[in-house]
């Protein structure tokens, strides 16, 4: 009888549940047919209510059939109401089109400011409709997105890898397997120096990501894009003032499980001189002691040190949208550490290393980034606009570097019998890196729909300051690891600063005209930049006057040292302080045409460098002068046909350059690190012929599926390289240099696909490269002797990974306030050292990095969101190739087909925020 009546009951629940419908649709902007997210569909006669989902869907379950009205309502858009039936089953999901409140009239990709420029749609969009091949990260994706700086977020994109630096943290995008030298960075489309000591490639961990409106990466040239890319083109467009008021500010903390596990170990930075006691008091001054801080020596430890982050944006348009201010501000300051283990490496006399030592090393590193960019801009009339442009970035990093080494007897290291001579390191240096850019720009439509003319005038400028780096070194012997007897070394404190200065001016003149009844673009125009480089490099060297006194003393202070200066006018005599400069000026010729649903854009761009340098304090180089005049030209075709609405195959050529730095051509011989660095005054630019080819498809306004292949064909490419010298083979040293031809090819492919509250961002690319380089190899000849003989060997190119992978998850409950993102990139391993000698080279094992971010909103406009990094704590591990039994007994070692010669530990990081948007 309970079964009999139990089955009843079900049946009419069924019964009752049947006679119920569910309605069902999706809802689009009626301009543009993209899905619209946030939407508030209300079902009148009940209490229902929806909000679209992150592919513009809603619905409504277990409807009473009848009639309804809905109305349909957004911020920016007029609400509609819409007459419904609901039927007990088959009802037809519907669609839904909005129009906004206020349209305006937006030729082919022009972005209007505020949250429409940094949409998904609107990323998605410029990716369909622009004329090269590119990715775009939209600013809201950056938001939501566990990143905090551009170097971080640029990591999901397809066919890039980013080189982290010694905290763990990215720092620069090598793309599509290309070292980073292979391209160059954009802020608003105008190109600007690096603060790099070294080199001509940004570091892009000095901008914070809360900045941007949307981070375009342009894997294609054409004629009206600067030509040295190999790799692409990274562009930051910064956020443009909103078509409404606007303001977004957010505070945040949070710690490094690092820090919170091992300390912190700081030094007192306010006595650093910005200048050395030579620059400070003339050529003649005699230093002594007395004249340098000693806060550099004083460490302190400390066992909680919490980070903070907080930015501020605010924005608006005045006199009838006429004029648009926006100004944006972000700070962070974050506490990092890493412990590392090192071990030098010999050759033996055959083809694997034998290690000669172990050190063990532990970074402290506070990092302060602060950015500001303000941007105005006036509509005269339809057509007529100015805008200018400022952006000021800085950087500064307080590191402290404590080590130990234990150099080995023989290659053999035994813990329990036997002594181990030990060497302490400890070094404290303040980095100082900043960027300015100020941009005038200027759009006319002199004769509108026929001549058009934009123009810039620019003036950037990128620093980089040492000043006052210590460095002391201690030698000891430690009796099986109980007694300790040390003596002091000696000590180092020098001074490093650079400067890149540049005046560019930008001219583009467009003519459009009908030929054979098809509208034909056709443009011209160029660059001239004058680019000032000054270097300087002051060093000095201290000996201890109280070791005697202070021999076996185990130190907790260096204060405690008294200190004899080595060379008191300081070692300014060195060829790292010069002034070089770089005039570059270019002209190009493009057309635009589109044919039925063929559109062309090709042309020709012609590149003229003089580059030069002057060396102050020549060291007996032949050279002390140079200069490097060369002219490229540099054409390139870029095909788009539309197979469908939603589908496009492109096709792309182009030939481009690499020039070197000037601190490779500069003929220096000197050590900033554990090896010698030497320039190159015969180092030649490479030149590449880049093809691509690649199917997208573009379902809706929010996902996509590309599919692509590239080929690269790099003429005398550049690869720093660790070499022995001419006259002294035992001495090596590293530099950059020529090395025939390479070659790279690969596929890419990018997935995004968005559900209801559910979306997925995956993408995957494989790159092969080759490079053929001589290579020294030491054998034994018929009589025993050791001797060394030069071996060729094709590789890799140095940086390049054969498989970069990512996957996103992200969830998005609009109706409830919810944001979340599950972050995973893979690198496979790559090369990064090209060493001497054959099947030495030092390889990155491949690592996947993890993490997440959730953000809760609430009604009154806040939100809190919380980001965690480095969620798996992957470690950096350098190898070599191969092993030697001698080094069997080394810790650390031991693992088959690899010598280990790194490796890193970072941890977790965690944020807590407070988030207001208005």
């Amino acid at each position: 009888m309970k079964t009999l009546l139990t089955t009843l009951l079900c049946l009419l629940l069924g019964a009752a549940f049947a006679s119920a419908g569910s309605l069902k649709g999706h809802v689009y902007d009626q301009k543009t047919g993209e899905p619209l997210v946030g939407v508030t569909v209300v079902l009148d006669q009940t209490k229902l209510v929806a909000l679209t989902g992150l592919d513009g869907s809603f619905e409504f379950k277990k409807i009473t059939a009848g009639k309804f009205t809905l109305h349909i309502s957004h911020l920016t858009y007029k609400t509609l109401t819409k007459e419904v039936t609901v039927q007990e089953s088959d009802n037809p999901a519907l669609n839904i089109y909005l129009s906004e409140r206020s349209s305006k009239n937006l030729s082919e990709v022009v972005i209007a400011g505020g949250t429409k420029a940094s949409s998904e749609s609107t990323a998605r969009k410029l990716e369909q409709k622009s004329v090269q091949v590119m990715n775009v990260v939209s600013g809201q994706a950056i938001e939501v997105s566990p990143d905090l700086t551009v170097a971080n977020v640029i990591q999901r994109v397809s066919g890039i890898s980013i080189e982290r630096s010694s905290n763990g943290d990215g720092q620069y995008a090598i793309l599509r397997g290309m070292d980073k030298r292979y391209n160059y960075t954009l802020i608003n489309g105008v190109k600007i120096p690096s603060p790099d000591n070294k080199f001509r490639y940004v570091p892009l961990d000095i901008f914070p990501s809360e900045l941007l409106d949307r981070l375009e990466v342009y894997k294609s040239l054409t004629p009206n894009m600067e030509g040295d890319a190999v790799g692409g083109v990274v562009n930051m467009v910064m956020k443009d003032a909103p078509g409404r008021f606007s303001l977004n500010a957010n505070v945040a903390t949070g710690y490094s499980q690092m820090v919170l596990d091992k300390g912190f170990t700081s030094f007192d930075a306010g006595g650093i001189q910005s200048k050395s006691p030579y620059e400070a008091n003339g050529k003649n001054f005699k230093a002594t002691p007395a004249d340098f801080a000693t806060g550099t020596l004083d460490y302190k430890n400390k066992n909680f040190a919490p980070n903070l982050v907080a930015g501020l944006s605010i924005g608006q348009r005045f006199l009838h949208n006429k004029l648009g201010v926006i100004l944006a501000g972000s700070f962070q300051n974050n506490y990092r550490g890493t412990t590392s283990t090192f071990y030098k490496n010999d050759m033996d006399t055959g083809r694997y290393a034998v290690l000669t030592s172990m050190q063990n090393r532990q970074y402290s590193e506070q990092q302060q980034r602060s950015g500001i960019h303000g941007k105005i801009d006036y509509v005269f009339n339809e057509n007529n606009k100015l805008s200018l442009y400022n952006a000021y970035m800085n950087l500064q990093s307080y590191q402290t570097r404590e080590g130990i080494t234990t150099n080995l007897s023989d290659g053999i290291f035994n813990p329990v019998a036997g002594n181990a001579q030990l060497t302490y390191e400890s070094r404290s240096r303040k980095t100082t890196q900043q960027i300015y850019n100020s941009t005038l720009h200027g759009d006319h439509h002199i004769v509108p729909g026929k001549l058009k003319l934009q123009w810039s005038a620019v003036f950037s400028s990128a620093k980089n300051e040492v000043p006052d780096n210590t460095s002391i070194s201690l030698n000891g012997v430690r009796n099986n690891f109980q007694e300790t007897h040390t003596t002091i070394d000696g000590s180092s404190r020098r001074w490093e600063r650079n400067t890149d200065d540049d005046i560019a001016g930008y001219i583009d003149l467009t003519y459009t005209a009908r030929i054979a009844g098809t509208k034909v673009d056709f443009s011209a125009g160029g660059l001239y930049r004058d680019k000032q480089r000054s270097s300087f490099y002051n060093n000095y060297t201290f000996r201890p006057a109280n070791v005697n006194a202070l021999y076996g003393k185990d130190f907790t202070s260096y204060t405690d040292i008294v200190w004899d200066i080595q060379n008191p006018g300081g070692a300014v005599g060195n060829p790292l302080t010069y002034d070089a400069s770089e005039k570059t000026s270019a002209g190009y010729g493009m057309f635009r045409f589109k044919v039925s649903e063929l559109e062309v854009t090709g042309g020709v761009r012609v590149e003229h460098t003089n580059q030069g340098y002057h060396m102050f304090f020549p060291q007996g180089e032949d050279r002390p002068t140079g200069s490097q005049v060369y002219t490229d030209v540099l054409p390139s075709l870029n095909l788009k046909y539309e197979l469908t609405e939603h589908q496009n195959l492109r096709g792309s050529y182009f030939r481009s350059l690499n020039r070197p730095g000037f601190f490779e051509i500069v003929p220096s011989k000197i050590v900033l690190e554990d090896y010698q660095e030497r320039g190159n005054p015969d180092l030649k630019r490479a030149i590449a012929d880049n093809f691509d080819l690649r199917y997208e498809l573009f379902p809706n306004h929010s996902d996509q599926l590309l599919f692509g292949v590239f080929y690269k064909r790099i003429q005398d490419p550049i690869e720093n390289t660790i070499r022995a010298d001419a006259t002294r083979p035992q001495d090596q040293y590293y530099s950059a240099g020529n090395f025939g031809t390479a070659r790279n090819y690969g596929l890419e492919i990018d997935y995004i696909k968005f559900f209801s509250k559910i979306g997925f961002k995956a993408n995957y690319t494989y790159t092969h490269s080759s490079i053929t380089t001589s290579k020294s190899l030491k054998i034994r000849d018929d009589k025993g002797d050791i001797k060394t003989i030069a071996v060729d060997q094709t590789r890799p190119l140095y940086g390049q990974s054969e498989h970069i992978g990512n996957l996103s998850i992200l969830y998005k409950d609009i109706q409830h306030g919810w944001d979340a993102q599950l972050a995973g990139a893979y690198t496979g391993p790559r090369i990064v050292t090209v060493a001497q000698y054959i099947d030495n080279d030092l390889w990155q094992k491949g690592f996947v990095q993890m993490d997440i971010s959730v953000e809760k909103r609430f009604k009154n406009n806040f939100s809190i969101f919380a980001k965690a990094g480095n969620l798996l704590n992957t470690p950096a591990e350098i190898f070599i190739k191969g092993t030697n039994p001698e080094n069997d007994n080394m810790p650390g070692q031991g693992k088959a087909g690899e010598t280990l010669i790194r490796k890193e530990y970072y941890k977790q990081t965690y944020l807590l925020g407070l988030r207001y948007k208005l």
